[in-house]
């Protein structure tokens, strides 16, 4: 539930509320204005944590400090979430076999890495007239790394360019989560 959801004290504006107090007990439904006395009594906040529910409700607690530890968590959860970037390969249709190789090796790198792979051919000039030759070159690399990715985006043409994506296969991405991260080695 986001902060500006909650409403506190004052600003809740129902009859009744389901009161829960500081220490998690439930207290039964008591007339709002009598919750808000009770929360003053103790020092804290009344808060409704619970809005859709009739009666609403109603907790008592430190807001300053319940908003705080709810930031908290977000950040905790933002933290622990990996980014996955999208990489771009760029050849030609006449790329030569060494190539390729090459290529294809540095595409694998990156989905052992998590990374998504955007594959791209770009036809020049007359290159343009033979668009099954670059279909041909990413069926060589979908062949090269077989048991590594998923394809997310089927070749398709977009102008002068064919591209694919590719995304890790989840066992990848699994493995390499489980690895411990590589340790910089202590100077005397």
């Amino acid at each position: 539930m986001a902060d500006k959801d909650l409403r506190i004290n004052e600003q809740i504006r129902v009859r009744e509320v389901r009161l829960i107090d500081d220490k998690g007990e439930q207290r039964g439904i008591i007339p709002t204005l009598e919750a808000i006395k009770i929360a003053r009594e103790v020092g804290l906040d009344l808060v409704e944590v619970a809005p859709q529910s009739v009666p609403p409700v109603c907790k008592l607690l430190n807001y300053g400090k319940f908003k705080f530890e709810q930031e908290k968590k977000i950040k905790d959860a933002k933290k622990h979430t990996k980014a996955t970037e999208l990489k771009e390969i760029r050849m030609q249709p006449k790329i030569a076999g060494h190539d390729l190789d090459f290529k294809s090796e540095h595409i694998r790198s990156f989905l052992e890495q998590g990374n998504k792979v955007k594959v791209t051919i770009r036809f020049r000039g007359r290159e343009l007239a033979h668009t099954e030759i670059g279909e041909e070159i990413l069926k060589k690399i979908l062949g090269k790394l077989e048991g590594y990715y998923v394809v997310e985006r089927l070749p398709l043409m977009e102008g002068r360019f064919m591209s694919m994506v590719l995304q890790p296969k989840a066992a990848i991405i699994k493995k390499q989560a489980a690895a411990p991260a590589p340790e910089t080695a202590a100077v005397p």
